[in-house]
């Protein structure tokens, strides 16, 4: 996760993108009374499985013990090779996207995008994305900051919740689609404080960008949701500015359903600074409407306004396992789920 912009300005003249209405209708008999149940307005009760976050935290295990998942490591081929047997396994249609970039330190690495699809056939869809790399080096820390991280949350997190959220797609009703996207070479970004090399311009989320840039034929999902560091404890996830300069019927459509679910503590009402991460781009050059989960504790300015403020760890060789909190994982994961089987039932969603 490379987000250091909390004043960041968006440089398009792309308006914000428009959220189709059957999205963004709240409906007043349709009530989410528990994490894993949902009544919808037919009074028909999907009885959503559960999001088991051990095992979810099972899979950052799986991720930390590779090794830091750098691009161009073993540990990063390895890392490939276990997502690819576990979504194969799952019954889920799997396509790995690759090609090369160049960072901004003048370095090639090859990349791979893996493609985790329900229903491939089916027109109607939404897409649910991770990235799963390692930033090759902790600059953020005082001690090693040119040694790669184990990233159990700033990476290793968001795969491990479409991993669990994986094993339950083939069996819900196949009124929609889901696409789960494992973004890669998203966190080999240049710093803007970074003077050693010259300025390169979009340097973060190349992955996404090829994605972005590179959809299947007539490929049109309804909106998207993308994680970042999803799994630490005391997690905060507000209303992220870029996610709401593209789509915010879509935040307040998922911070509703995260409210009934009483989960209001955590997804707050506070709106952050735009930011760079993969939805930027999927939004101006795929032009899917996608939003962003991503911890981003709030501090207040001199003059009362909101700004970013990273978790302890980010960046740092302290993003190790024991930052993880299934709490945190099981609290997202209820989430994305009440989300899908709602979509899944037809049902209105404020």
């Amino acid at each position: 996760m490379k987000k250091r912009n909390s004043s960041f300005v968006l440089l398009f003249t792309i308006p914000a993108l428009a959220f189709v209405a059957s999205s963004g209708c709240k409906n007043q008999n349709s009530t989410v009374t528990s994490s894993d149940t949902i009544h919808v307005k037919s009074n028909v009760t999907l009885n959503i499985p559960d999001f088991n976050a051990d095992s979810a935290y099972s899979y950052i295990k799986t991720q930390v013990a590779f090794g830091p998942r750098v691009p161009n490591s073993k540990a990063h081929e390895e890392c490939l090779q276990f997502f690819i047997h576990k979504l194969t396994q799952d019954s889920l249609t799997v396509t790995v996207q690759r090609s090369s970039a160049r960072t901004f330190d003048g370095k090639t690495f090859d990349f791979q995008n893996v493609i985790a699809s329900s229903q491939p056939k089916n027109p109607n869809r939404i897409v649910l994305f991770g990235h799963w790399d390692t930033r090759p080096f902790a600059d953020e820390d005082s001690v090693e900051p040119m040694k790669p991280f184990d990233a159990a949350d700033d990476g290793g997190s968001s795969a491990a919740v479409l991993l669990e959220i994986a094993r339950h797609l083939h069996n819900i009703p196949a009124n929609i689609g889901i696409d789960l996207v494992f973004l890669d070479l998203e966190d080999y970004g240049q710093e803007e404080q970074d003077g050693n090399f010259p300025r390169m311009q979009d340097s973060w989320c190349l992955g996404s960008q090829y994605w972005a840039k590179n959809l299947p034929q007539n490929y049109t999902p309804r909106y998207g949701i993308l994680l970042d560091m999803v799994g630490a404890k005391n997690a905060v996830f507000p209303m992220e500015g870029t996610s709401m300069h593209f789509a915010p019927d879509i935040v307040n459509k998922i911070w509703n359903i995260a409210a009934q679910m009483g989960y209001s503590n955590s997804f707050t009402r506070d709106i952050t600074g735009q930011t760079t991460d993969d939805h930027l781009y999927i939004n101006t050059l795929a032009g899917i409407p996608t939003i962003d989960i991503v911890d981003y504790r709030i501090v207040k300015s001199a003059d009362g306004a909101n700004e970013g403020n990273y978790p302890y760890f980010h960046h740092t060789h302290a993003d190790k396992l024991d930052v993880i909190d299934t709490n945190t994982l099981k609290m997202v994961g209820n989430l994305l789920m009440n989300v899908i089987y709602s979509e899944k039932a037809g049902a209105p969603q404020a």
